[in-house]
């Protein structure tokens, strides 16, 4: 209920003055047809474009945006058993900027005619492949390794990146900033399917190996004690968490915090379990970036605040207090 009424209120503010019931009834009589009210003149063709073509999908974008990022964090915290991990600590989110500056700063010819989105999805692609290529030892994938991997391929792509930007011109600075820090300012209802698909798709698999994860917290050695092939369960968790991130990035933008923090928010407040934190994850994780799009749109109005900015600055707050109630290491957070 809590992101139903997010969704209607983030589909209520904007410069066109739209109640929030009204907003409510606009997106209802969207997906019911023949509801009086969208025929009888109490509500403005001005209004019914606002609420449905441009509010709508971008509560929509910062839902899915927010979850896909809080359950790549979590399952990346479980390959690598590092509390520290998210999808930028393993360079994804790096390379997909790589991918996107390029389009804004050379033109779609420069990465053969891709999109800027389908150029970020190819470079966090791009990434997940490197990183899986150079931590494989003796046929497996090495926790220690993906991350000094992860980190050596950011670091790198953020060079890139940043040369990229001090060489292009003035006009295209803000354009990539913009990318860089993350918004869902320019969503679509089409630029929600392939972030919505991907998101269905990894709750179901990730779904189907709760138990195994369970187990893998425990350490490898006692995981496959207990029957789970560790090599098999790491690969498939490292391949649904890279396509769910560069799904989400291409689209979105470099949100950052979201993966690292919403986890350890879940892990707190129910426990290690992922029967029960990885639910509380991505719901809290939709919750979490809708209400701080709906801040970046309000707090410096009309001036739009980058989402990472945001989300830095309303989540460590609210993160470190957490951590002061004490009830942190009884849910597990020093794992």
């Amino acid at each position: 209920m809590a992101i139903l009424g997010l969704v209607v209120v983030s589909s209520a503010v904007g410069p066109v003055a739209v109640g929030v019931v009204d907003a409510a009834r606009i997106v209802l009589g969207h997906l019911v047809p023949g509801m009086p009210w969208m025929t009888d003149g109490s509500l403005t063709q001005l209004q019914d474009q606002a609420v449905w073509n441009f509010r709508l999908p971008r509560a929509l974008l910062a839902g899915v945006a927010g979850a896909g990022l809080a359950l790549a964090g979590a399952v990346m915290q479980v390959i690598v058993r590092n509390p520290l991990a998210e999808p930028y600590i393993l360079g994804v989110s790096s390379g997909a900027s790589v991918g996107a500056v390029l389009v804004i700063v050379a033109g779609s010819t420069a990465v053969a005619g891709l999109s800027l989105s389908a150029a970020a999805f190819v470079g966090a692609l791009g990434a997940s492949v490197l990183v899986a290529m150079f931590a494989r030892q003796r046929g497996q994938l090495s926790p220690t390794r993906m991350i000094l991997s992860g980190v050596a391929l950011g670091t790198l792509f953020s060079a890139i990146t940043s040369y990229l930007t001090v060489t292009t011109d003035a006009q295209n600075v803000v354009s990539v900033l913009f990318f860089l820090l993350g918004s869902v300012s320019a969503a679509t209802m089409p630029s929600l399917i392939g972030p919505a698909i991907a998101l269905v798709v990894a709750c179901v698999v990730v779904g189907t190996q709760l138990r195994p994860m369970n187990a893998l917290l425990t350490g490898d050695e006692s995981a496959t004690a207990l029957g789970v092939n560790v090599a098999r369960l790491r690969g498939l968790l490292l391949l649904v968490a890279s396509l769910l991130t560069g799904a989400i990035v291409s689209v979105s933008g470099g949100i950052g915090f979201v993966g690292l923090v919403i986890p350890h928010v879940a892990r707190i407040l129910v426990g290690s379990d992922h029967r029960r934190m990885l639910p509380v994850t991505v719901l809290g994780g939709a919750a979490f970036l809708m209400l701080a799009d709906l801040l970046a749109r309000t707090v410096a109005e009309p001036t739009e605040i980058p989402l990472g900015i945001l989300t830095a600055f309303v989540g460590a707050p609210f993160f470190l207090w957490l951590m002061r109630r004490g009830s942190a290491s009884r849910a597990g957070f020093d794992r």
